[in-house]
């Protein structure tokens, strides 16, 4: 039987957290059983009391009724999934939202990789399983000056959820009966935190990243102009080429 039961309030994930032991930080969470966006209910929290160094933070819902995602598109976000955004001060260098984007793209898809679902990076902010979305996320970096002063993201995940068309969860393409928002809310935590360790080694993380790039070709927005895909640069933008001519796109920009 599907686990898609919403849990009240943050304590069962705090328990599980308490008693897997597997963070680093001292997370500080909120929840509400449905909002209308969890960037939105995190930008308010963080106004009401700021960052804090060692305590991350991240806002969960059950279901988000107004939740978007890049260029303001809409983010489907029924009861069964993961819906979260988090914040966590930035005590690594990181040169682009680009790039932070890309090391949560990495660490997320380690930790599906480890369940055995064939997870590939469709860039910028999309993974794929089987050709379709499983997971979307909407990476920030608030900069002081020319320093990154924290980092932000929203994050969604379909684990046993009604999906769109185009759409996957983590209950169809495990195969698994029994499937857990609260252990995949972990799981997310978890890969944010990891990535920020990949951010320490932005060489070493583009090379991951193009282990899971989901296409060798792929169409230029606003044109029929098939550009040949060549990896990653070390600010998370996709290098392209087409003939001679080569280009590094970067659409958070």
């Amino acid at each position: 039987m599907q686990n898609s039961l919403p849990w009240t309030g943050a304590a069962p994930i705090t328990c599980l957290i308490k008693r897997s032991e597997v963070l680093k930080k001292s997370w500080v969470l909120r929840w509400k059983p449905v909002c209308g966006s969890t960037d939105i209910e995190l930008s308010r929290w963080l106004k009401q009391k700021p960052l804090s160094v060692n305590n991350p933070r991240a806002f969960l819902t059950g279901r988000q009724s107004h939740g978007r995602g890049q260029r303001g598109r809409i983010w489907d976000s029924p009861l069964g999934g993961v819906w979260l955004s988090a914040a966590m001060t930035c005590d690594v260098s990181v040169k682009s939202a680009g790039l932070f984007g890309l090391a949560v793209a990495v660490a997320l898809s380690n930790r599906l990789e480890r369940s055995l679902i064939p997870v590939q990076i469709k860039w910028p902010n999309d993974l794929l399983v089987n050709g379709k979305k499983i997971a979307g996320l909407l990476p920030r970096v608030f900069s002081r000056g020319q320093e990154a002063n924290f980092l932000s993201l929203g994050i969604g995940l379909n684990v046993c959820n009604h999906v769109p068309k185009g759409g996957i969860s983590l209950l169809k393409c495990s195969g698994k009966k029994n499937i857990s928002t609260l252990k995949w809310s972990l799981e997310v935590l978890l890969a944010i935190e990891q990535a920020k360790m990949l951010l320490l080694d932005p060489k070493h993380l583009c090379k991951e990243g193009e282990k899971f790039l989901w296409a060798k070709q792929i169409k230029k927005s606003q044109s029929n102009e098939i550009w040949d895909v060549e990896g990653l640069d070390l600010d998370g933008k996709l290098r392209v080429s087409r003939g001679f001519i080569k280009e590094n796109w970067n659409r958070w920009e």
